[in-house]
């Protein structure tokens, strides 16, 4: 199946393919692991891995890398205000990262690439650069490119920069260059601060030439796909793409995907507006992961998306829908035969999905077909005329939802209890929810014991007692459902 994907270079839908025939290779930016990551980061992460598993459900293959930024100016800071090496700082919150991508169900890309680890690698672009006239070093060590020397600065993101006189900036450093419009690429040594003794001098790489150095190396010289959130355009993605293609003379990218920012009701996300949430400070708060998956995923990746704690509780409450459907439907007893209407039904909500997912991942238009063959579904068991031979297909039409939003099966228990585990950790155990608190005290095999209990109570007719044992879990946030096929529970 085609996949066409909105081009941020061409400004068009553009047909997504491997310009190798082989496999798709794709570079996607990652984190600055200077702190937690927040939900707009994360949404960004969260569009990348859709379209990662979309492809995989398409069966196109691909070398997926990912950087790690463990240097920059914010590690730096943040390293000496807490007066340790970079090296100690940032392990941290390279390992928060990770497992919050763990919890939020994203997968790992083939290649993780950490710029401390490539630093020869951005050395010897510097100095390609260099030999072509487009860096210069200046009296104290550093290096700058050479804006002027790359004519075709701004046919990314459509700037034109023409116009711009010494004294605007496009890019933010303390070192002195010979214009305000060319950017660091290496930045020479400062007491007390990490550094590198490399052929070009004792310095720390700028942060744009991390992403072309790793980029190329891990991909060639030109790749298929470069994706990344669209504050990363200008001027970081415009940076690599003049680093790039000064010695390559190639396309960097012959596809660029940028996802939009995300609001937080209504607002742009700060800590100063009182709005700044990192994955963790919702998790606490007792929002699952898997919620808010769906709700960073929903809105397509080239519309803003206004997220809001009441679009939770309806991500929350779509999951427990797809999740007591695939209950129902795995669970329960159906007559021999098929139901032409649900056969039908299930062809093309499959069609109505892929199609939607495969013209610039339409999420939201994916979802519908599915949502309304549960509707259907449960509308025809109610009836009883949903058959043995509907239960097939319908399950695989979930399966290829779940094998993109990868909602439905639940995975919430082990990311919570690790965010609560963290807020005791950071002192913040006031900031948890109190039901999270009453759930922690409930393992699976407590719950199943008390669960035992009520039904040796409603047998012996003791009903006070399976009362009171029912009000006991839904109080500490057990959800308990009785059917005639037996006793199941789920966590709210």
């Amino acid at each position: 199946m085609p996949v066409r994907l909105f081009n941020t270079l061409s400004g068009q839908v553009d047909e997504l393919v491997p310009t190798d025939g082989k496999e798709l290779r794709m570079y996607a930016c990652g984190p600055t692991v200077y702190d937690y990551g927040h939900i707009g980061n994360f949404r960004t992460f969260l569009q990348i891995d859709v379209l990662r598993r979309f492809l995989n459900l398409t069966g196109m293959p691909m070398r997926h890398v990912m950087n790690i930024t463990d240097v920059d100016d914010k590690i730096i800071r943040n390293a000496a205000a807490a007066g340790v090496p970079i090296g100690e700082y940032t392990p941290k919150y390279v390992d928060a990262f990770f497992e919050d991508l763990d919890a939020l169900g994203v997968e790992r890309p083939e290649i993780i690439a950490r710029a401390t680890e490539n630093i020869g690698r951005m050395v010897e672009l510097i100095e390609k650069l260099a030999a072509v006239g487009a860096a210069y070093r200046t009296d104290d060590g550093s290096w700058y490119f050479r804006l002027r020397s790359f004519p075709e600065y701004g046919k990314l993101s459509k700037k034109d920069l023409s116009g711009m006189e010494d004294g605007a900036r496009v890019d933010v450093d303390e070192y002195e260059k010979d214009s305000a419009r060319d950017f660091a690429l290496w930045k020479a040594a400062k007491p007390g601060e990490t550094s590198w003794g490399t052929s070009i001098g004792r310095g720390r790489p700028g942060w744009h030439i991390e992403c072309s150095a790793m980029s190329m190396n891990y991909l060639g010289d030109s790749f298929d796909l470069h994706a990344g959130g669209e504050d990363l355009m200008f001027p970081h993605h415009e940076n690599e793409i003049a680093q790039s293609e000064s010695v390559t003379h190639k396309p960097l990218a012959h596809h660029w995907m940028h996802v939009r920012f995300l609001l937080v009701d209504g607002r742009k996300m700060s800590k100063s507006e009182g709005n700044f949430y990192t994955l963790r400070d919702l998790l606490i708060k007792g929002y699952k992961a898997s919620a808010i998956r769906l709700a960073l995923i929903s809105v397509p990746y080239r519309h803003q998306l206004n997220f809001t704690f009441d679009g939770l509780v309806e991500a929350t409450a779509a999951i427990d829908r797809l999740r007591t459907f695939h209950g129902r439907l795995v669970n329960s007893t159906f007559p021999e035969g098929e139901n032409p209407e649900i056969q039908a039904a299930a062809k093309t909500a499959h069609e109505t999905y892929m199609a939607a997912l495969a013209n610039d991942l339409n999420t939201a238009e994916a979802r519908a077909p599915i949502f309304d063959l549960v509707r259907l579904s449960n509308t025809m068991m109610d009836q009883g005329k949903f058959y043995k031979g509907d239960r097939g297909v319908v399950l695989e039409v979930l399966a290829s939802f779940d094998a993109v939003f990868a909602v439905i099966e639940d995975r919430d228990t082990e990311p919570t209890r690790r965010a609560v585990e963290w807020a005791a950790k950071e002192g913040r155990m006031a900031d948890v929810a109190p039901e999270l608190l009453a759930q922690q005290s409930l393992t699976d095999e407590r719950i199943n014991g008390l669960l035992a209990e009520r039904d040796h109570a409603k047998k012996r007719r003791d009903f006070a007692r399976a009362d009171q044992i029912r009000k006991e879990l839904t109080e500490k946030g057990i959800i308990i459902e009785d059917s005639k096929d037996g006793v199941r529970w789920k966590r709210k």
